[in-house]
């Protein structure tokens, strides 16, 4: 069953918010409807990101990508929003989502949307980490 639209996608701490590393997400069973025909479009969208202060909790990404299931949506619609939500929830350093549509009346479709922090962009205090000390 999906998730009431105004369930937010929940996040936890990143235990390590000081170093810069990739966090690689794949859905292989993402789901929305053609807004023309009303029929589903089945996709594997890739999540890719660099995380700041907060990681993506799971289960509420899995909710949260369920929900797509009963939208009529271009697949371009799908892939932005998808970034756009996780960019509001996660404020990460780096995020991209591809969206690897199966092929539907002879056309395969993957949309790739990107998001850089522009903090991270112009070498400012979210682009280096801070050094830790050896003890």
């Amino acid at each position: 069953m999906p998730a009431p639209p105004d369930l937010p996608i929940e996040t936890i701490p990143n235990p390590n918010p000081e170093r810069p590393y990739d966090v690689a997400i794949e859905c292989p069973e993402f789901t929305c409807l053609c807004p023309r025909t009303g029929q589903p479009d089945f996709a594997t969208i890739r999540i890719a990101y660099v995380p700041a202060a907060r990681l993506v909790e799971l289960k509420s990404l899995k909710l949260y990508l369920g929900r797509y299931r009963e939208q009529g949506l271009f697949h371009e619609a799908a892939a932005n929003r998808v970034l756009d939500d996780l960019v509001a929830a996660l404020a990460p350093r780096r995020l991209e989502v591809v969206a690897d549509f199966n092929v539907r009346g002879g056309l395969h479709t993957v949309v790739t949307v990107k998001y850089r922090d522009p903090a991270v962009e112009a070498g400012g205090p979210a682009a280096a980490a801070p050094s830790r000390q050896n003890v």
